[in-house]
């Protein structure tokens, strides 16, 4: 879904995702509920020893102005949470790309993801460290917060409460939640951190499954939407930090595909195709009448025309602008970038000259030669 950025603090973009402002209203609802404000009056009584006079906070629209103030204060909150995270990383000079509100918290997005055990420890546990720290003010100005304050002294409460929760919750070994960042921190004191982020990795997806089951028996929708997450980015962050193994040390220029070959732009799809299948090449650069690279074609551009319109369809129609790397560059960032890109092939220039193309093919074969290799297989 969107998201729309609402102000900045330290130049960090602060995000409000579409999914946020569509549960806001819902949120403050279940809050402002007589049952909900109930529950929440006899936890902070408790809490605090503030009492309250539940008539008071259920009066006329009262329970609305309860509701929206909490969820309000809530996000707030979170997105302290997420400062505390950017503050730390900052300080060790890896930027922040933004802070995003979603549905189910908030995500700071940092540039780089530190494989130093300690820098990544400090980064996690800032976030729940900053959420006790809101709570502890949020506490003490229940305290002195006067009693003809009612709902203002209420929603402090309700804030200290859920944020220890909050705190509390993330502390959980889920990764890539807080706590399971700090799990996989201290496993990569002693172990590789490709091992550690592994091990976290499983961890996370048993938790996964256990907010499944925990949602699905108690019709928690969030509980089961926060399942399907943690379950996809610790698979997802998995997988990316054994590609960055595998393609450790490796720069674009090692894989590459050298001396491609090239096709006219005025040749037509059918000619291409039946090129492709004598040079077992699926991948060609288009060249104009003056012999410059204009673009690539692989074998999917052609799937795109029909078979009766292959022989009148140039190459050129379906041809496409791909970027251009350095054939220096590291070959694991090249990758990260062309998937953010929606990319997987690219030309390879070296000192300004055209040298190769990249592909997804390229990327496969060192991958299962770097795998292979560390297997034994490759002697």
């Amino acid at each position: 879904m969107r998201s729309y950025t609402v102000t900045e603090i330290w130049d960090i973009p602060i995000r409000v995702n579409t999914s946020l402002l569509i549960f806001l209203p819902v949120l403050a609802w279940l809050i402002g509920s007589g049952q909900q404000i109930a529950f929440y009056a006899g936890l902070i009584e408790g809490f605090t020893g503030v009492g309250f006079d539940l008539a008071v906070l259920g009066a006329g629209a009262t329970p609305w102005v309860i509701g929206v103030a909490a969820a309000l204060g809530l996000f707030v909150s979170v997105t302290f949470h997420e400062l505390g995270h950017s503050w730390v990383a900052l300080r060790y000079g890896i930027g922040i790309e933004s802070i995003t509100l979603w549905i189910l918290g908030g995500l700071a997005a940092l540039e780089s993801v530190p494989k130093e055990w300690d820098r990544e420890f400090w980064i996690a546990i800032a976030g729940p460290v900053v959420s006790v720290l809101v709570a502890a003010v949020c506490y003490a100005a229940v305290l002195v917060t006067p009693g003809s304050l009612p709902v203002t002294r209420f929603v402090l409460g309700y804030l200290a409460f859920t944020n220890l929760l909050l705190a509390g919750f993330n502390l959980l070994p889920a990764f890539p939640m807080d706590g399971g960042r700090i799990f996989r921190a201290l496993l990569a004191r002693r172990r590789p951190y490709g091992t550690a982020t592994r091990i976290a990795a499983r961890v996370g997806v048993v938790f996964a499954f256990l907010f499944a089951i925990v949602g699905v028996v108690s019709f928690n929708i969030i509980m089961i939407l926060l399942a399907f997450f943690i379950y996809g980015a610790a698979t997802t962050e998995s997988r990316t930090v054994l590609l960055d193994e595998l393609l450790e040390g490796i720069s674009v220029g090692d894989i590459m595909t050298r001396d491609p070959p090239t096709v006219s732009a005025d040749a037509t799809v059918q000619e291409l195709g039946s090129r492709m299948l004598r040079d077992r090449q699926t991948v060609h650069l288009v060249t104009d009448g003056a012999g410059a690279v204009v673009g690539l074609v692989s074998l999917s551009d052609l799937r795109s025309v029909r078979e009766d319109d292959r022989d009148a369809t140039r190459v050129e129609a379906v041809m496409r602008e791909v970027p251009r790397v350095d054939a220096g560059a590291d070959a694991f960032d090249t990758l990260a970038t062309m998937t953010q890109a929606g990319g997987s092939t690219a030309i390879v220039e070296e000192a300004g000259e055209l040298v190769g193309v990249l592909t997804e093919s390229d990327y496969a074969h060192a991958m299962t030669v770097r795998k292979g290799f560390r297997s034994g297989i490759g002697g």
